[in-house]
């Protein structure tokens, strides 16, 4: 089968199976109820990650099973170490994420399971980052700081997603953007097992998208946004190892969460602040308490996302002398960024 057209089935997938759950009459009708940290007033259902799972999963099966004449996608390219760890990895995440979801963990046990996957993955596939790029040319190799780099790097896009997955039509919005882009960049390097992952992971978050765009009626959830940011990482470092982009083209790509997750979590660091307690002072978050819609701001996020994506497609094709300027511009954009919503917190008296 074309990976095109079973994309399309997952998307399809996805929808349908996101429209069940949204319903109160299915068994997984979990609701996220607001409080004073929440940016939605209506209890909402939390279980969208389960559809965007299942239809990926789905749709890789399909693939494979029906693969006849493109031999180079095949159970044996999906077998390899690195991706049956991921896949392992992701099923346990989801597993916990999920009970979570329902009955609710502490804090301490989903960082403890967390910790040791990422580090279960780093030693038992190897996966790590090998070297970080500078942009003069010159790679960064880090030797034996490769494991420790690699561990952190991992734990924190796993939960910057869910610290980002906070306002209707975000997360599934960086998920198809940032997704579909590495699905690009690994289709044109011919690796055929991560660029049908990162399809499907983007065609599953598409369809997902139809039922959690403004006003959203319903949620990815922990089961969702932890599993999805840790394939977002792992992604990133295999792409890496594999030589198919240096680490600043992911950085790029999923920055606009990965540089507001940062920045908040810095900041509520030197205040003094319990930096794992839940809040409201995510640039996004910020955004629309000074009085922009959730449709008004998700879209300016949807157009940041698409210039960090042009910026990281250029950056991938350009010379050494030139990336120094792509990333200058890269940052100047989000130094821009935060000046505007000071701005519009201090017009709004904020």
């Amino acid at each position: 089968m074309n990976v095109l057209v079973a994309a399309g089935l997952v998307f399809l997938l996805s929808w349908w199976l996101t429209g069940r759950l949204s319903t109160p009459t299915s068994h997984l009708y979990f609701l996220d109820h607001p409080n004073e940290r929440s940016l939605h007033e209506v209890p909402t259902p939390r279980t969208g990650g389960v559809a965007v799972l299942t239809s990926a999963v789905a749709g890789l099966a399909l693939i494979v099973l029906t693969d006849r004449e493109n031999q180079e996608i095949t159970a044996t390219s999906l077998a390899t170490s690195s991706v049956i760890w991921i896949f392992l990895a992701m099923f346990v995440l989801a597993v916990v994420s999920f009970c979570d979801d329902r009955w609710g963990l502490p804090t301490s046990f989903r960082f403890g399971v967390q910790l040791v996957v990422v580090v279960a993955l780093v030693v038992g596939s190897g996966l790590v980052v090998p070297a970080v790029s500078l942009p003069f040319g010159n790679n960064l190799e880090l030797g034996w700081l490769a494991w420790p780099v690699t561990v952190l790097f991992l734990i924190w896009m796993t939960n910057l997603y869910n610290f980002m997955d906070g306002m209707d039509g975000f997360a599934g919005g960086m998920t198809v953007l940032g997704f579909g882009l590495m699905a690009y960049l690994f289709w044109m390097a011919h690796q055929p097992a991560p660029f049908v992952i990162a399809l499907v992971q983007a065609a599953a978050a598409l369809g997902f998208l139809q039922h959690n765009f403004p006003p959203a009626r319903i949620f990815m959830g922990d089961v969702g946004s932890i599993p999805t940011g840790f394939l977002a990482g792992s992604l990133a470092v295999l792409g890496c190892q594999e030589g198919v982009f240096d680490l600043w083209v992911p950085l790029v790509i999923f920055s606009p969460f990965i540089l507001d997750a940062t920045a908040t979590l810095i900041r509520r660091a030197l205040r003094g602040e319990r930096i794992w307690m839940a809040h409201r002072e995510h640039y996004y978050q910020r955004v629309v308490l000074a009085g922009w819609s959730h449709r008004r701001t998700v879209a300016a996020e949807y157009a940041v996302m698409a210039c960090c994506g042009v910026l990281a497609l250029i950056y991938q094709v350009s010379a050494d002398g030139q990336r120094i300027i792509i990333l200058g511009a890269w940052m100047m954009l989000f130094l821009v960024l935060a000046g505007l919503v000071h701005k519009q917190e201090v017009s709004r008296g904020r």
